[in-house]
């Protein structure tokens, strides 16, 4: 008697404790969905503004949350706006209004214009129009023509690439040189380094202004791209710090097999660093394609070298009252960093494993 309790007694704890998991499950998942949606949110609402109309925009009685237009009636070559009318027998009617007056309107019925006209005593302005769904995709189009978006994306393009490929590769041999060999004043060195990330981009801007321009660099891209070739010090302060977690023992391994220090670096620091590697090329890539006060500054009195960031706000200046087509322009900008945001992710998760197992 004693068993049969005590079975039926685990029994109970059991669905109890299966039922406790799945309910922790569901919430996570809700919380977890919630705080997407919240993120998501701006880039929804960038969405559905790109392709509203001019005239919605400036409706304050139209859906807000998808494009919508009023829907209207050619009558006698009049555009005549339907009006939602109430009815004798309590309902409403959609009808189409002919004159508009303080005190009564004239209405026709969209669907039956040989019925006559009607009279509506009251303010028109109490009645609710009738709305439809209209996208407007030609929003996208005409950023896309305005903007000159193909040289716009070109010039980014150039500016990035090359500028990311400059920063990886100085920045990878500097915090080499930190993680793995010993030499005086390193760590003075490694320190004044790190202290160049608080210094502002303000402090030096005159400066290297007058140097760029001294030896014929504006209305180049090569002041935005140049610098970067001297490292980084917050992307050697991550990648030194990634390669001080990789085991000494590789090394070695590798140094007896005959391998010289670019060879170690080569075979064996690199292939273990695909996550920082991922993430510094990712930083450097979107800052590029971000970066604003660089290009204006250099490139101001050159329009056919704009990268997207400054043609952009030239962009929002000339249709400051289009909220609609700023959008527009604003998500077709950003189409390629999220693109290659989320293809990134794949590889940054497949390096981490990858590197995990082999340490």
């Amino acid at each position: 008697m004693t068993s049969a309790a005590t079975t039926a007694g685990a029994k109970s704890s059991g669905l109890s404790n299966k039922q406790r998991n799945l309910l922790s499950k569901v919430m996570t998942t809700g919380v977890a969905f919630l705080i997407l949606l919240l993120f998501l949110a701006p880039l929804g609402y960038m969405f559905t503004t790109a392709i509203k109309s001019d005239t919605q925009m400036s409706d304050p009685d139209a859906p807000p949350f998808w494009p919508h237009s009023k829907v209207t009636f050619t009558y006698e070559g009049q555009e005549l706006e339907i009006l939602q009318v109430p009815t004798p027998n309590g309902g409403t009617q959609e009808l189409a209004a002919l004159q508009k007056t303080r005190t009564q309107t004239t209405f026709i019925d969209p669907e039956n214009p040989e019925a006559g006209q009607f009279v509506w005593e009251g303010n028109w302005r109490t009645l609710e129009p009738v709305y439809e769904r209209d996208a407007q995709w030609q929003n996208f189009q005409q950023a896309w023509n305005d903007l000159n978006f193909p040289l716009l994306f070109r010039n980014t393009l150039v500016i990035a690439i090359f500028g990311t490929f400059g920063a990886v590769a100085s920045s990878v041999f500097v915090a080499y040189g930190f993680a793995r060999f010993d030499f005086k004043g390193k760590n003075a060195l490694f320190t004044i380094l790190i202290a160049t990330i608080v210094l502002p981009i303000q402090a030096t801007l005159v400066p290297t202004f007058i140097l760029f321009s001294t030896i014929g660099w504006t209305n180049t891209f090569l002041p935005l791209i140049v610098p970067h070739y001297f490292a980084n010090a917050y992307n050697v302060f991550l990648l030194r710090q990634y390669f001080l977690q990789i085991p000494r023992d590789l090394d070695e391994a590798a140094a007896i097999d005959g391998a010289n220090p670019l060879r170690i670096f080569w075979s064996v620091i690199l292939p273990q660093s695909v996550p920082a590697l991922t993430a510094v090329i990712l930083f450097h890539f979107f800052f590029a394609w971000n970066d604003f006060f660089a290009p204006l500054i250099y490139l101001v009195s050159k329009p056919e070298l704009w990268p997207l960031s400054v043609g952009l706000q030239k962009f929002n200046a000339l249709y400051g009252r289009q909220p609609n087509l700023i959008q527009a322009g604003a998500l077709i900008t950003l189409a390629l960093p999220v693109v290659i945001f989320f293809l990134a992710q794949r590889v940054f998760m497949r390096g981490i494993v990858f590197s995990g197992v082999e340490k």
